[in-house]
């Protein structure tokens, strides 16, 4: 098999990162933009270390949830399902769930997928990276490369954000704005970080630079200022390092206040350029709803809110309990959460820098007191280590929340062998368009035939 090669197929079931993974002439073909047992022609486009990549040039025979994509721009790979209608894409997201949980020999009823009200325009972030060839690039890194994809205009942001973004373009090219190459380590601009407060229309611009000097940073702000007057403020973050990881820990506040602040869940939060806040501001109203829910908490019950990040699940549920303890490991979502409780003027809430393992294997040998804990941690889910701690505390009630199912349903094993078990699987449609999903189950030591994890 060689670059440029075809052949025709019939799709198989879509994975969970979107991707078709097809089997031909006994290497791993991945392809996109398809739907299960659809037929169509793959040409061969690129290697890759696990096989090749393909690309679907006919589709021979078409599935009838099969809409025009109405973006143009293919290459930067964001918008895995961008060409499916949306009520289908709530059925393949739901149906890999299922097929995940039959394949680990777990028989736990799946709800369907509550979908998003609006499937354009949800996100309240936006990253944008830029790069200087002939012209100036600014969107996104394409699928399975390192080169951006200019991006002019994105669906999934709202308005506000596209504009904004297509001025400071207009800028940067007005004011010879020197942009980083990664590959020679040099120049100044490195990204873009818009960040929206849906509630309160509020609209943070962080501008990524490699080094402390800015010249003309105060013209090139106040004439973004002009352009877009809604801006509440902007910052500059300094990030020197040769990383892929976009903020760095230096900040400079270039007007405003440097932060902006939005409302969730009958709560205020103050959201900084580095806050971990969810993408998805009504989405995530409705998770945070089904969670507490879930956990019929009592005015007598301690929680633990692990992986807490700016403590948002901990404080939309504080004043119906006695006690919340946040546990989260970057230091400055503790600062903001610690803020955030003030400015809720919540007062039975407090909140721990410190791995979450660590945390709960000293909560054990202390034999700490714990009713309800709320989880929400990485994509790499929990640890055996602070499963067994935690099951060693013996809480009535453990709501588990996951951007990843695939190692939710691999944690919910090892629970149930510890005895704690779930009959339920809740799903919630974060990021339309995608091919993610974010899943909640509770689980107690209530005996459950359903789980039959081995």
């Amino acid at each position: 098999m060689k670059i440029n090669d075809t052949f025709i197929t019939t799709l198989p079931k879509v994975s969970m990162d979107g991707k078709f993974h097809i089997r031909y002439q006994k290497n791993w073909v991945f392809v996109s933009q398809g739907i299960e047992n659809e037929q169509a022609e793959i040409q061969i486009i690129k290697r890759i270390k696990e096989g090749f990549v393909g690309k679907i040039i006919r589709i021979i025979k078409s599935d009838e949830a099969r809409i025009k994509n109405d973006c143009s721009i293919s290459q930067c790979g964001g918008c895995d399902y961008r060409y499916i209608r949306y009520e289908k894409q709530l059925e393949i997201k739901k149906n890999q769930i299922k097929d995940l949980l039959s394949e680990n020999q777990l028989n736990i009823q799946v709800h369907d997928v509550v979908g998003c009200e609006t499937s354009h325009g949800y996100r309240n972030k936006a990253i944008y990276t830029f790069q200087k060839k002939k012209q100036l690039q600014m969107g996104f890194y394409e699928e399975n490369s390192h080169y951006v994809a200019d991006i002019p205009y994105c669906f999934n942001h709202d308005e506000l954000t596209n504009q904004i973004a297509s001025e400071i373009k207009k800028l940067c090219i007005q004011f010879h704005i020197d942009i980083y190459d990664e590959d020679k380590k040099t120049g100044l601009l490195r990204h873009v970080l818009i960040r929206r407060a849906i509630a309160t229309d509020q609209t943070l611009v962080c501008l990524v630079v490699a080094k402390a000097q800015f010249k003309g940073s105060r013209n090139f702000v106040n004439e973004l200022i002009k352009r877009c007057p809604k801006i509440t403020t902007v910052v500059m973050n300094i990030n020197p390092r040769s990383t892929s990881v976009v903020l760095g820990n230096e900040e400079k506040v270039l007007y405003g206040k440097g932060f902006i602040v939005d409302e969730l869940c009958h709560k205020t939060y103050r959201i900084s350029a580095s806050s971990f806040y969810q993408i998805n501001h009504d989405q995530t109203e409705k998770l945070y709803q089904k969670a507490i829910e879930l956990a019929d908490l009592k005015k007598s019950d301690v929680v633990y809110d692990m992986y807490c990040g700016i403590g948002t699940i901990g404080m939309s549920c504080a004043d119906q309990v006695k006690e919340v303890i946040g546990v989260e490991i970057n230091q400055q979502a503790i600062q903001d959460a610690k803020i955030n409780a003030r400015m809720n003027q919540i007062k039975n809430i407090s909140f721990v820098c410190e791995d979450a393992t660590s945390f709960m294997n000293q909560c054990a040998r202390m034999k700490k007191r714990v009713d309800v804990v709320m989880m929400d941690p990485p994509r790499s889910g929990s640890t055996k280590s602070f499963i067994e701690s935690l099951t060693s505390m013996s809480p009535k009630k453990i709501v588990y929340i996951s951007c990843n199912p695939a190692t939710q349903i691999r944690d919910i094993q090892f629970f149930a062998k510890k005895g704690y078990h779930t009959s339920e699987m809740y799903l919630f449609d974060m990021f339309p368009m995608s091919a993610h999903v974010e899943s909640v189950v509770l689980l107690s030591r209530k005996k459950i035939d359903s789980t039959i994890s081995k």
